[in-house]
Order: C-alpha cells, then sequence, then structure tokens
C-alpha cells in the first residue's frame, strides 16, 4: 500500500482513538463513491459520502449517505425543519469543511458541523469514508458517526 498521506481527518480520528483502516485508490475527478467503490473492490452501498449542503439561510450541513443513493433535499429540509436544503456551492462546501470537493471527511472539520448520517447506514458492519483527501477511504465502524461526531439519523 502507498504511504498514507497525514490528514486533518487522520489525526481527528487518531486523537478520537478511532480503529481505522486508510485505502488509497487513484482519484479521478467526477468519478465518486462509485469510482473508488470500483477501484478498492467494494461494494458502492458500503462506501459512505460526505456531501455538503446547505439550508434556507446559508447554513452548512454535512449529509452521510450510501454511495449507491441520492440525497433529497425536500426530505432533508423536511427533517431538519428548515425551508429548504441543497448543495453547497464547491468553494463554500471548501470553505465550510476545509476539504477540497472529492476529498471531504466528516472528520476533521474546520468547525464542527451538523451532520445528519442516514440511518441505514448504521446497520452495516463496516463502512468506508473520505480520509480528508482525493483517493483516500478509511475503514471504520459506522457507530463512530454518532459516538465521535454526534451525527443525527435520518432516513
Amino acid at each position: 500500500m502507498a504511504r498514507v498521506p497525514v490528514t486533518a481527518a487522520i489525526r481527528a480520528l487518531r486523537a478520537a482513538d478511532v480503529p481505522f483502516e486508510p485505502f488509497t485508490y487513484r482519484y479521478v475527478a467526477g468519478g465518486g463513491a462509485r469510482h473508488a467503490a470500483d477501484c478498492l473492490g467494494l461494494d458502492p452501498h458500503q462506501v459512505v459520502k460526505t456531501l455538503v449542503l446547505e439550508d434556507h439561510a446559508g447554513a452548512p450541513i454535512v449529509v452521510l449517505m450510501h454511495g449507491d443513493q441520492q440525497v433529497s433535499g425536500k426530505a432533508l429540509a423536511r427533517h431538519l425543519g428548515v425551508k429548504s436544503a441543497g448543495p453547497a456551492d464547491p468553494a463554500v462546501a471548501e470553505r465550510h469543511t476545509g476539504y477540497q470537493v472529492g476529498g471531504t471527511s466528516p472528520f476533521g472539520t474546520r468547525k464542527p458541523l451538523p451532520i445528519v448520517v442516514q440511518d441505514s447506514v448504521l446497520g452495516l458492519e463496516r463502512v468506508y469514508v473520505n480520509g480528508g483527501r482525493r483517493g483516500l477511504l478509511v475503514d471504520l465502524a459506522p457507530g463512530v458517526f454518532v459516538e465521535v461526531l454526534g451525527a443525527v439519523p435520518a432516513d
């Protein structure tokens, strides 16, 4: 395996004593979770996407969901009790998280952000989520999203 970069996410995982295993792959712009899964021989359902959305007032919301599914802004807004929710502009997402789009991790963000996790993700034994850099995933138990990040489960 290639040398694993030490990112803010990796530092945050280590600081929280979260057991994880890093995996690197060849990043391709626009490839997304499905590309990462294909490169590593994984089920895309186990690869967790980290999406940055904004509500109607411009407040950021991080959504963690299966790599083979899509978020419903309308359902998310309803769950959060806000007027609307939609994708953040990449520059805005980077400003909120400190990560480039395609390398966004829920761990080690610039400041704590509200996080919503798809409840079925929590039912998996292991998941793969971005490790804070394009081409880097970490394998971990999904319960850490709630335990360490305070993520709120939602359907």
